[in-house]
């Protein structure tokens, strides 16, 4: 059965499952599951024992129950074939004890097997070691991997989730020059090698975003490029990183991207909004709105997903960030993504902290 059939068959079972006088949207988006609210925590994974187990406490506690995670590949990967786990099997574990799963993104090709120049982040030559890439971390952290056999006493939750690559539609992330359908060939390798080894996984799409930058290609016609390439048999769910000024913008983004799912006949396929966020102070952007506005948006937006989640389909979203962060080093360049936290640099909770907590608890009822 076709990924379009088994789509239309689920919506059918639902329809009918609903209450009477209940609309199938209201119906479909009753039931929350756990994973639907993320975070990113960069801090929290790169932080000490002690520091980690706080911030997932207190993540846990504030209703997220996913972090998004990159699992840097050329870190993990050492040289062709020799794989180095230790500090994700420490993360891993470290969620799973707060009920957290984690959603990782599969990005940054090694060196040997790329041609990259340092200056963009580049796709292997061949897409196929990047599946033995995906095949070998399921192997550790899915249904039957080694890390919980090794860790009996631990709390179990494999990963099932799988994000492939991050916005390939920038240049910056393709080796300077975007090509959707050179990115649909890696979908395709990748999410068979993903569903080879545990069929019950999702694969997610990288988070495409509506980026404004000269070497992006724009949001909507770099989708229907990739559905034109044949990608839509080769994922469940189409991630979108999805900034955008307010909840109005954000509501017109969605939607637009619903249609054109299903104008492609992909009905079935679920949208994660797999970053969303503002700065409240930093660097001119469009994207930074002052204290006020941070917690102001983030009250209207995820309440619109609260809302919508049923229309759209959506399997969940992503805040962007946890925590401020640092300039980058070596040039210590300061971003308007570095001020989206919840919390301030120095750990202080903002307003925007105070809105997310109310927000997730109103998603949560």
């Amino acid at each position: 059965m076709t990924r379009k059939r088994i789509g239309l068959y689920l919506l059918l079972l639902l329809a009918l499952a609903a209450p009477a006088g209940l609309p199938f949207s209201e119906a479909a988006a009753a039931k929350v599951r756990r994973d639907f609210v993320g975070i990113t925590s960069e801090d929290a994974f790169a932080g000490g024992h002690g520091y980690r187990a706080r911030q997932l406490r207190r993540q846990s506690r504030l209703g997220i129950g996913l972090i998004r995670q990159t699992f840097h590949w050329r870190r993990i990967e050492t040289s062709p074939g020799v794989y180095r786990f230790g500090r994700y099997d420490k993360y891993v574990l470290a969620a799973a004890r707060r009920r957290i799963r984690i959603l990782p993104v599969l990005f940054e090709a090694p060196r040997f097997y790329t041609s990259s120049s340092g200056r963009a982040a580049c796709p292997p030559g061949n897409p196929g070691v990047m599946g033995n890439f995906a095949r070998a971390l399921i192997r550790r952290y899915g249904p039957a991997g080694s890390l919980w056999r090794s860790h009996p006493r631990s709390r179990k939750l494999p990963i099932r989730s799988w994000q492939v690559w991050n916005e390939p539609s920038l240049g910056l992330y393709w080796c300077g020059k975007a090509n959707a359908v050179a990115y649909a060939a890696m979908l395709k390798r990748v999410g068979a090698a993903i569903k080879a080894a545990d069929p019950g996984a999702e694969v997610v799409t990288a988070g495409l975003p509506p980026s404004k930058l000269r070497s992006a290609v724009p949001l909507r016609r770099y989708i229907g490029q990739l559905y034109s390439a044949g990608a839509a048999a080769s994922f469940d769910t189409l991630a979108i990183n999805s900034y955008s000024r307010n909840a109005g913008e954000l509501r017109r983004l969605l939607r637009s991207i619903r249609r054109l799912m299903n104008r492609r006949g992909d009905r079935g396929a679920r949208i994660w909004v797999t970053e969303i966020g503002w700065g409240d102070k930093g660097p001119r952007s469009r994207f930074i709105v002052g204290r006020r506005g941070q917690a102001r948006r983030i009250s209207s937006s995820l309440a619109y997903l609260r809302r919508a989640r049923g229309s759209l389909r959506l399997r969940g979203f992503v805040y962007f960030s946890w925590r401020d962060g640092r300039p980058y080093a070596p040039r210590f360049k300061d971003l308007w993504g570095l001020h989206t936290g919840l919390l301030t640099r120095g750990g202080r909770k903002k307003a925007a902290y105070r809105a997310f907590r109310v927000a997730v608890r109103r998603i949560r009822r």
